[in-house]
């Protein structure tokens, strides 16, 4: 999914205050995340595997993404960019911030 489908459900969705519980699209955008973050891990254990260099080193006992967190690697991509950035690519670019590999 593009970051700017992400942040535009994600949006409408705050709006929506308590009443986003009922919404389809909370439930879209909470298996996006679970899909990206489970292809995320898949290829770092696969780049760990090879001996290849992986894009972010979580600590082992594995981390938790909030809400505010997810929001913030979207928006942390530039809105020229939104569109054509998956939700993958944004969570991979936080994530090799927030847990940088020691080389």
């Amino acid at each position: 999914m593009p970051v700017s489908t992400f942040l535009q459900k994600a949006t409408a969705l705050q709006r929506k205050g308590p009443l986003a519980m009922f919404s389809g699209d909370l439930k879209l955008l909470m298996n996006q995340v679970k899909s990206d973050s489970t292809q995320l891990r898949s290829e770092r254990l696969a780049a760990e595997a090879t001996k290849r260099p992986a894009a972010f080193c979580p600590p082992a006992g594995g981390v938790k993404l909030s809400d505010k967190d997810i929001m913030k690697a979207m928006q942390a991509v530039p809105a020229a960019q939104r569109s054509r950035t998956s939700t993958k690519d944004a969570l991979r670019v936080h994530m090799a911030a927030r847990y940088p590999c020691k080389r």
